[in-house]
């Protein structure tokens, strides 16, 4: 049956294919100045299993015209718009997460956007061999990505809304805070390579990815302070005092004098300290002195004894990084660098 004028048109390509039937329309005339004979210029809409489906297709691109391009973009091409544009407003850091859990998206990757239906998005997740936090990521990667899409009207639907949250699997090990015995287990073989970074974490409450990022032009031994921190709006940009247990250890990598407290120099991509080359360096700790713990649980050490130690709870609050709850302590609290000493001070 002949499409009306204007309408468009659906043809058979020859060979053997998977999609062999070919959606275009008329987009407008070309002259060639040369020969002066007019050809047509063509949008090519795309290419369908059936008949049916390319007259489907035809019939609802007639009823609302799209931006062809908009409807052939991939995953990854929407990911690198995105990303393009998300990781401006966020630390380098932070994008390591987001990258991992791009990286583990690959049977997406070569995927139209229009297609991706959230069964997809739930098998990917459900495929991918990592743990239950990664899993989170993606979920949160595809509803990122989706908005975007929908935002800049490469998609008609949201699916990752519709896709399943991932939940997370009961903890099969409880956090374990390091001991009296195995802190001075880690002091007494203080010459082993990057030992004096676990006891700075365990003296000063930084994450792990936050120490790994330290800047030596941050540590200020005037007013006995070191300056970073991400995440989260309570643990950005904040202060926390050099307990004086480790401050011969922050000493003697400043006198270094490199750009960032620590450094991998023996790492073949490069010395800068990430969170993945401190998590290799704390394992090979771990294994060294027989120990079993994660890189975390420096952090929850010093939580943990300073809550023993009797710390005033908002500078506790304030060092580590976590949101005050109490409206009025947020609003006029401003503890002062020597209140903030003398409260990590209590830790023995």
């Amino acid at each position: 049956m002949r499409q009306p004028n204007g309408f468009g048109s659906v043809y058979k390509l020859p060979g053997k294919r998977r999609k062999p039937w070919r959606v275009r329309k008329t987009k407008g005339w070309i002259i060639d100045e040369e020969t002066g004979q007019t050809r047509q210029e063509y949008i090519n809409i795309g290419y369908y299993a059936t008949r049916q489906e390319a007259l489907q297709a035809l019939v609802e691109y007639n009823k609302d015209p799209y931006d062809v391009k908009s409807n052939t973009t991939t995953f990854s091409e929407v990911y690198e718009k995105w990303s393009a544009e998300h990781f401006e407003e966020i630390c380098i850091s932070a994008t390591r997460t987001w990258r991992a859990a791009y990286k583990h998206s690959k049977p997406l990757w070569n995927y139209r956007m229009r297609d991706i239906r959230a069964e997809h998005l739930e098998q990917t997740i459900k495929n991918a061999q990592v743990g239950d936090d990664t899993k989170k990521r993606m979920k949160s990667l595809y509803n990122l990505m989706f908005k975007y899409a929908m935002k800049h009207e490469i998609i008609d639907k949201d699916y990752a809304a519709l896709c399943k949250p991932v939940k997370k699997k009961t903890a099969s090990r409880q956090i374990v805070p390091f001991s009296d015995m195995e802190i001075q287990q880690l002091w007494d073989n203080i010459g082993f390579p990057y030992v004096d970074m676990v006891l700075i974490g365990i003296y000063s409450g930084w994450r792990p990815s936050e120490l790994a990022m330290l800047k030596t032009a941050d540590i200020d031994f005037e007013n006995g302070t070191m300056f970073g921190g991400i995440k989260t709006d309570a643990g950005k940009n904040r202060y926390v005092p050099i307990h004086s247990k480790i401050l011969p250890l922050i000493k003697a990598r400043y006198n270094q004098n490199n750009s960032t407290l620590f450094t991998a120099e023996d790492s073949p991509t490069g010395n800068a300290m990430t969170y993945d080359k401190y998590i290799q360096r704390f394992k090979e700790i771990m294994e060294y002195l027989g120990m079993n713990h994660h890189p975390h649980e420096t952090r929850h050490t010093f939580i943990t004894r300073a809550k023993l130690a009797g710390m005033d709870e908002y500078s506790l609050k304030l060092i580590v990084g976590h949101q005050i709850g109490d409206v009025t302590e947020r609003v006029y609290t401003h503890r002062t660098f020597d209140s903030l000493r003398q409260e990590i001070e209590k830790i023995e």
